[in-house]
């Protein structure tokens, strides 16, 4: 696996992001979410984030944080930006900013499916807990969703 160069950064997506959000949601994704989904995230207390790499948009980030807990609710990085060190940057980024929103144990849903968010997952951190029986929309009927968690290191540790 390549390495990333240090000119990716992170950005707090905004409604005019929406566009390429989009684009790239619906080129990973089989069932991306809907633009609507997107801007309840933005406009409610939800931490929004872009990957930026050379000036262009290519991937972002959905987490919310309450009461101790952290849900990463979508991580993406568009198809032709994969398997390069992006997806491990910004997962590593979203447990930062759970942690500073007070979130000492972190939760994920992934389909069993996408092994390589599954194992990059797995790499950072997380432990699989359980499994929801008929998660995901799927071409043919439902797809489980594997459970995910993490405990993150508080600062007196």
């Amino acid at each position: 696996m390549a390495s990333v160069e240090l000119d990716s950064e992170f950005m707090r997506m905004q409604l005019a992001d929406l566009s390429i959000v989009l684009t790239n949601e619906r080129q990973a994704y089989s069932h991306p979410w809907t633009e609507g989904t997107f801007r309840d995230c933005i406009k409610g207390d939800y931490e929004t984030w872009l990957v930026v790499f050379h000036g262009r948009n290519i991937g972002h980030g959905i987490l919310s944080a309450a009461a101790g807990e952290a849900h990463l609710l979508n991580v993406c990085i568009a198809p032709q930006y994969q398997g390069h060190g992006h997806g491990r940057r910004l997962v590593l980024f979203m447990l930062q900013r759970a942690k500073l929103r007070g979130a000492r144990s972190v939760f994920l849903e992934v389909r069993p499916s996408n092994l390589p968010a599954y194992k990059l997952y797995e790499k950072v951190g997380f432990n699989e807990i359980g499994v929801r029986k008929d998660y995901y929309p799927a071409f043919s009927g439902r797809e489980d969703a594997l459970v995910l968690a993490m405990e993150l290191a508080s600062s007196h540790d």
